[in-house]
């Protein structure tokens, strides 16, 4: 079964209160989620390996580390993991983006693929899956299915904010995909919205009803 890391740094934490206030407006809550972002990046990259090379510093010569293994490939899926992909970018800058597009039918709340456009060598990729809302988990099963349909074989999932009812599905359809977390909510309502979460990402990144 999959591994859950919620985060509990006290930065993440303090930014994610801000995040869920619904008084914060558009501006402030993108450039939070921005943040927010970066610092989960921080921590998913942390077991990332590495190798030795020589640099010259300008005193001597020194074995210093760089990346090794695997390279990057961040997956949003659209629209409103685009508020977080940036904030990774910006630790990862050599990371290739992909897209998977997922609407929700309204009826029965099973997503729906309308777009799908990745990195030809997502096979050699390590993928982190960015979505910011990890509620019935349907959407994110669906992303994971495309890619894994493509050939990936490496993928993490990046949520803000998940349900219980959410992370649990995805474990059950994809145990080998480990979930990061900045904060694992309540539960879901009737409506399929994570409680008490914070209202509708896409809506609240950009600024839409």
């Amino acid at each position: 079964m999959s591994n859950v890391f919620v985060f509990d740094h006290p930065l993440i934490q303090h930014k994610l209160t801000y995040i869920r206030d619904k008084n914060t407006g558009t501006k402030e809550f993108r450039e939070l989620v921005d943040e927010v972002a970066m610092l989960m990046a921080f921590e998913i990259t942390r077991d990332l390996p590495t190798s030795d090379v020589e640099v010259e510093t300008p005193v001597t010569t020194s074995k210093s580390k760089v990346l090794a293994g695997k390279k990057l490939g961040l997956v949003p899926i659209l629209r409103a993991g685009l508020g977080m992909v940036d904030g990774v970018r910006k630790l990862i800058p050599a990371a290739k983006v992909g897209h998977v597009g997922l609407y929700r039918d309204p009826e029965t709340l099973k997503p729906v693929e309308y777009y799908v456009k990745l990195p030809n060598d997502i096979k050699e990729r390590e993928l982190i899956v960015i979505d910011p809302m990890l509620a019935t988990g349907g959407s994110a099963i669906d992303a994971i299915g495309a890619l894994k349909k493509r050939g990936a074989k490496n993928i993490r999932l990046m949520c803000l904010v998940a349900a219980p009812e959410g992370v649990k599905a995805v474990q059950e359809v994809h145990p080998d995909v480990d979930i990061y977390l900045a904060a694992l909510d309540e539960r879901l309502d009737d409506h399929g919205y994570i409680v008490p979460g914070l209202g509708d990402a896409g809506d609240r990144l950009f600024g839409t009803k």
